[in-house]
């Protein structure tokens, strides 16, 4: 009998280009083409600054372009200081199961492990839906974030896995790559508890960190703690405990990357149907100041996560704002769109805003959990001073796969993040060759683009 790393390296080292469907090869480009997009809206970012300050006080050939440089670190670094990038704003694509994730961050360990290797578009295509594929199926499978643990532990399995694949590893490689990464990738759900740090955008990127790493030894013949899922101190025992039904026979195709969604706002996923449903009652409501309070009536999962903590409604870092469902709502109906600024400092310390979001409740609605996580809905009351209550809700919110962004409003997403930057032409080759990814023979030009 297989156990379960075995068959996971066997479905990754089998996989092929022309097993994909032309859904998920066409996701994945826009999925690149997004990621860098948030890329260039983080670049200023404090933890984005401290990341790739680390990765430019190394250089390595053949290394892995630091975004936004032409700098070549370590592959290991340079995931890391990307995945910093790519994930910092919450504003990369999600996936929502019995546990969340946001398996984009998978991307940046890739792009690395390919510059590497000189791997060409259609073998990163490839790598990104077996990341994505190995990410949401564990998702499906069970909720580590129950048991304490953050959803970034799994990002260890799929970026080691995804990872080996581009650096030609055999079977038994891969399942040492995935004892490594998965014996070190344990992260403490401590990350997403209370006040949040700089560490919430940086997590993810570190398990791609421990991935790329993990599968770059496995090629020298570094052997891993086996088997790391069903071990007697293995994944199962420790971090899963119990049962963990995990079929490899049922991934793609289809593949799990179409049922992911991109966001359409930089807030906490579960946030964004209440942003939309806030964003609809603002056109009915003349002005927000006639509000006297608001209702968030909402499932469990939101309740748990960014609705049911006191620093929630008095948020004093932008990690915290943007995964506090009452401030993304007060925000969405006092400027009417929320957007990367409205986590700034003005905004976090807007008194006006900060006492506004006093006269917000955020309820349980048993009724909600039985639509989750096929939806996220969330409902709004709003109790006007006239009396009056327009109610709104939503569950399928814009970006969602059941109501997904077309691709120009990918392309405008990306140009907003990034027209800062660069002259109209760049912007339009950016796009032009993310959206052909296929067609390229290496990563590094393209990357290079963001310089």
């Amino acid at each position: 009998m297989m156990n379960l790393a075995e068959k996971l390296s066997r479905y990754a080292a089998n996989l092929t280009y022309d097993d994909l469907t032309p859904e998920a090869i066409h996701e994945a480009k826009r999925r690149v083409l997004d990621s860098l997009g948030c890329a260039m809206g983080a670049r200023h970012a404090e933890p984005a600054r401290i990341a790739r300050e680390l990765a430019l006080s190394v250089s390595a050939s053949p290394g892995a372009t630091v975004i936004g440089t032409i700098h070549k670190s370590a592959p290991d670094h340079a995931a890391f200081a990307n995945g910093v990038l790519f994930r910092y704003l919450d504003f990369n694509d999600t996936y929502l199961s019995k546990e969340p994730a946001h398996p984009s961050d998978n991307i940046a360990a890739i792009l690395a492990a390919a510059e590497v290797v000189g791997a060409s578009g259609r073998e990163i295509i490839l790598a990104i839906v077996l990341a994505y594929e190995v990410q949401c199926r564990l998702c499906d499978a069970y909720s580590i974030r129950a048991q304490g643990w953050d959803h970034v532990t799994y990002g260890a399995f799929s970026t080691s896995l995804a990872c080996g694949k581009l650096l030609g590893l055999t079977e038994e490689q891969l399942t040492h790559a995935q004892g490594i990464a998965g014996t070190v990738g344990n992260a403490m759900r401590q990350t997403r508890v209370g006040m949040l740090s700089h560490w919430k955008g940086c997590a993810f990127a570190n398990a791609s960190r421990g991935g790329i790493f993990a599968a770059q030894l496995a090629k020298l013949g570094m052997t891993g703690p086996a088997p790391i899922f069903e071990g007697e101190m293995g994944f199962f025992n420790q971090v899963a405990h119990g049962n963990f039904p995990l079929e490899i026979e049922a991934f793609g195709p289809p593949f799990m990357i179409n049922q992911t969604y991109i966001k359409f706002w930089p807030a906490e996923y579960h946030s964004q149907s209440a942003i939309d449903a806030a964003l609809q009652l603002r056109e009915r409501i003349r002005d927000w100041r006639e509000i006297a309070k608001i209702e968030i009536a909402s499932f469990s999962a939101a309740v748990e996560i960014i609705g049911g903590e006191p620093e929630k409604w008095r948020p004093t870092t932008r990690e915290t704002a943007d995964h506090s469902l009452p401030y993304c709502v007060a925000v969405a109906l006092q400027d009417g769109d929320v957007t990367l600024d409205s986590f700034n400092a003005a905004h976090l310390g807007n008194e006006s805003l900060l006492d506004f979001i006093q006269n917000i409740t955020v309820v349980g609605d048993a009724a909600l959990n039985s639509r989750y996580p096929v939806g996220i809905p969330n409902r709004l009351t709003v109790t006007l001073k006239d009396g009056t209550q327009p109610v709104c809700e939503v569950t399928f919110p814009r970006g969602h796969a059941r109501n997904p962004m077309s691709d120009t409003e990918v392309v405008h997403k990306f140009r907003s993040m990034a027209s800062a930057y660069f002259p109209e032409n760049r912007l339009a080759e950016m796009i032009q060759r993310c959206l052909a990814l296929e067609d390229e023979t290496s990563v590094t030009p393209l990357l290079e683009l963001f310089a």
